[in-house]
């Protein structure tokens, strides 16, 4: 019997399906999903590769914005949760510097590490996200080395539950389970992720997607010094009875990376006037006194975007302090004013009246869930996903509302997962 077989053979071991229910859920259904999806991804690495080395079977989670929309690239405060959607990798170890990645529906990719430094010609591509993890790791004295990975994905991109910083947690933890002890810190974990989207992919973003996938659970982070504040919280909302859904509205991410970086240029154009660098240093009294003033000397949308930012940085402290409290009524109005407060003054629901499928799938939301739950835009906006808590009774009525307007699986019902990147132990 050689490795892969005894790997498929031992997924259905009691101390493995643990883990598997630890990690998306101990529905029978799901379990036997993803006892199916281990195996299936086992059999394409052996008739790919067919590796003598060990095979390591690697998950990083994708994550769900809770609250904090648009902060943390200006130093605020985030509530997120990693969600049992992830991207998974089955991974063994070379003896060269090669990477060989397969990832299902896309065409494989070879990547040399011999020479790590940035290529401009890999700039948005996989390539590029894998060479700028392995340049960071390196730089920070981790070991790294060559791997043949097959890799599937239920963080779709698009989906707003981000792909690509579950991707960078998932290289991460490959060079550091194969090379290094698996013992990285999440912070560690989600910076060196930023770095290889924000240098090396190009992306301009923050820190929130990254700590979120790396970190697991739910977690309050505030990111005012370089080592952000991580508290990790203890909240069952399905024992409470309502299910997160994430709503894809539809819409194209292609060609919006301008109206992104302009949330934060903006943002830090309206701290740079106020003598800071970021609106987090700015005094929340001393920007209120200034808005006359800096009328003239920077758009009012980028003063609308700060009365976002300070609004909203004020807010997840609250929405934390009634989760400790159980108190979802006000846990959920926070959730209605932030998502209020995106459209309003942060203006990241749509960048034109061609697409304004986000505020077609929040219209729909509030009239399915007024009074009886919460909704919100979800991550970065423009062209994505809603954010919503919906009772278990009203669970199939939101759903049938919803791909009546946005087509069938545009709900992605989600449980909350309780851990970062994970090595399966079979």
């Amino acid at each position: 019997m050689n490795q892969y077989e005894s790997l498929a053979r031992h997924m259905k071991d009691a101390d493995v399906q643990k883990q598997l229910a630890w990690l998306y859920g101990a529905d029978e259904k799901q379990l036997v999903m993803q006892t199916e999806r281990y195996i299936s991804i086992l059999k394409r690495h052996e008739q790919r590769y067919s590796a003598e080395a060990p095979v390591a079977l690697i998950s990083a989670p994708g994550r769900c914005e809770v609250g904090g929309n648009h902060t943390d690239h200006n130093r605020g405060r985030v509530l997120a949760a990693s969600v049992n959607l992830d991207t998974l990798a089955a991974v063994s170890p070379r003896s060269d510097m090669t990477v060989r990645l397969a990832s299902e529906g896309y065409r494989p990719i070879t990547v040399s590490l011999d020479h790590l430094e940035k290529r401009e010609d890999e700039t948005g591509r996989t390539a590029a996200l894998i060479r700028g993890v392995a340049f960071r790791m390196r730089e920070l004295g981790y070991a790294i080395g060559g791997f043949d990975a097959e890799v599937t994905s239920t963080v779709a991109s698009g989906s707003g539950l981000s792909s690509s910083a579950a991707f960078e947690v998932l290289i991460s933890a490959i060079f550091d389970k194969l090379y290094n002890r698996f013992d990285m810190t999440g912070i560690t974990r989600a910076k060196i992720g930023q770095f290889a989207e924000n240098v090396y992919f190009g992306k301009p973003s923050g820190l929130l997607d990254q700590s979120a996938c790396a970190y697991g659970g739910l977690v309050a982070v505030d990111f005012r010094e370089d080592d952000p504040e991580v508290q990790p919280l203890s909240y069952d909302f399905a024992e409470k009875g309502y299910s997160l859904v994430v709503v894809s509205a539809g819409g194209s991410h292609a060609n919006l990376t301008d109206d992104y970086a302009a949330i934060p240029k903006e943002m830090r154009e309206v701290a740079s006037l106020l003598g800071a660098s970021y609106l987090r240093e700015v005094d929340p009294l001393v920007f209120e006194a200034s808005i006359g003033k800096l009328r003239g000397k920077t758009s009012d949308r980028a003063i609308l975007r700060a009365i976002h930012f300070f609004d909203e940085n004020d807010r997840v402290p609250r929405q934390v302090k009634a989760l400790k409290n159980d108190d979802l009524k006000t846990f959920f109005e926070e959730i209605i004013a932030s998502g209020r407060s995106s459209y309003m003054y942060l203006q990241n629901v749509y960048v034109d009246a061609t697409q304004e499928n986000l505020c077609l799938a929040l219209a729909l939301a509030e009239r399915t869930l007024r009074d009886k739950g919460a909704w919100r835009v979800h991550g970065g906006g423009f062209a994505g996903t809603t954010l919503n808590f919906v009772p278990f009774d009203l669970l199939p009525r939101f759903v049938s509302v919803m791909e009546d307007a946005f087509g069938a699986s545009c709900c992605h019902v989600l449980n909350i997962r309780p851990v970062g990147a994970y090595a399966l132990e079979v």
